[in-house]
């Protein structure tokens, strides 16, 4: 079956991804703001069950697997956060950016190789046609203690 023909709610099912439950917010922001054909999605954490998943450093504490699985949870909480909000995840037109935030050690150069993780969930839910721009930054620290924070910006039908 052509991919590009199938929704992205299919290919969540074909996939077998069972999203969770969308995040609360941590502090006084919320999730997510549409305005215009334009959702923002807030800083998207590797929270599983309302509890921090992974905690520390990539290069200390977690190595590159553990940042990839960190990135995946947070990639899966933000699909279940666009699919809360736009009520299906068939409304988005086009994953427009995607920054990516790492704590990592001053030496730690496999940024891309996490990033990747968020992004291929991406692609294989929306398809290749609709992949994202791509900002990664490492940093010294993020909330909580967690390795990895996602900032994704959507193209919705409004």
């Amino acid at each position: 079956m052509n991919t590009s023909s199938r929704s992205a709610e299919q290919r969540l099912l074909d996939l077998g991804i069972e999203l969770p439950p969308p995040p609360r917010p941590l502090g006084a922001y919320v999730e997510t703001v549409e305005t215009g054909k334009l959702l923002f999605l807030s800083g998207m954490l590797p929270i599983v069950a309302g509890v921090p998943k992974f905690i520390g450093r990539v290069g200390a504490d977690l190595n590159v697997e553990q940042g990839r699985a960190a990135a995946y949870a947070a990639a899966l909480n933000a699909l279940a956060t666009v699919k809360a909000h736009l009520g299906s995840l068939d409304r988005v037109l086009r994953v427009v950016r995607l920054a990516v935030s790492i704590a990592t050690t001053d030496d730690f150069v496999e940024h891309p190789k996490l990033a990747d993780a968020a992004s291929q969930l991406l692609e294989s839910v929306f398809g290749k046609e609709k992949t994202s721009t791509r900002l990664i930054a490492g940093v010294v620290s993020l909330p909580l203690g967690l390795p990895v924070a996602l900032e994704i910006i959507f193209e919705v039908e409004s």
